[in-house]
């Protein structure tokens, strides 16, 4: 399941540009962003309205979500 990173929570909030612009930058619509940061709305993996706004937000993509840097981070070594 994905997460949304606490990275990308933090720069949506204190970044200096408010979630509903941040939103219409990245044509999402505000209100769905909202949810989706809430939890109201489930996020889908790679979900690319919350990878739309982490590029207006300049996140790379494996730094909007949780399990993918974990994933980045974890992969098991090939022998």
């Amino acid at each position: 399941m994905q997460r949304i990173s606490q990275q990308f929570l933090i720069r949506l909030k204190l970044g200096g540009i408010r979630q509903y612009k941040a939103a219409q930058k990245a044509k999402v619509d505000p209100t769905t962003l909202s949810k989706l940061v809430s939890g109201a709305e489930r996020v889908k993996p790679h979900d690319p309205r919350i990878l739309a706004v982490g590029a207006v937000l300049g996140l790379k993509p494996e730094e909007c979500f949780e399990s993918l840097r974990n994933e980045t981070l974890e992969k098991p070594e090939i022998a």
